[in-house]
């Protein structure tokens, strides 16, 4: 084995990192936060997001937030990328300040994807049924628990 093949260069792995970020963003990020603005768009044209928003505000609002937040914890549940897709469509229309974000990105993360990873992990590696919802419960309950010391620290 020549001492080439145990030491590659560093440009070798730049570009084959960069060709797998590529991978990722063109077949995961990319689709996900585009459904996400496509989603509120819908949302909004048919005024649902309105009835989201007054449907939600009393829970949203002990975190500083408005109602509509809610579609970004929703997103985030189901897609990482989704969620903050979501979060930067409602900033776009105005419906989110920068706050608001700052309050709602550890939330994004700490619950994110969730029902992605329930069926291609939890499954895969044997978690007992029951399990699930404890599982999936902390880590909304961590969720929650983040954006409530965001809106202290902010």
């Amino acid at each position: 084995m020549s001492h080439e093949s145990k030491n590659p260069m560093v440009t070798d792995v730049f570009v084959k990192g960069a060709v797998q970020g590529w991978g990722i963003a063109t077949s995961s990020t990319i689709p996900n936060v585009l459904m996400a603005f496509v989603l509120i768009r819908v949302l909004q044209v048919s005024g649902l997001l309105d009835i989201l928003g007054s449907i939600f505000a009393p829970i949203m609002g002990i975190f500083g937030l408005p109602g509509e937040a809610a579609a970004v914890l929703i997103g985030g549940w189901m897609s990482m990328g989704g969620g903050v897709g979501v979060a930067v469509a409602l900033f776009d229309a105005g419906t989110l300040n920068g706050v608001h974000l700052g309050i709602l990105a550890p939330a994004i993360y700490l619950m994110g994807s969730q029902l992605q990873y329930m069926g291609r992990a939890l499954g895969v590696i044997g978690t007992a049924g029951r399990m699930i919802p404890v599982l999936m419960g902390v880590s909304i309950l961590n969720a929650f628990i983040a954006m409530f010391i965001m809106r202290i620290i902010i």
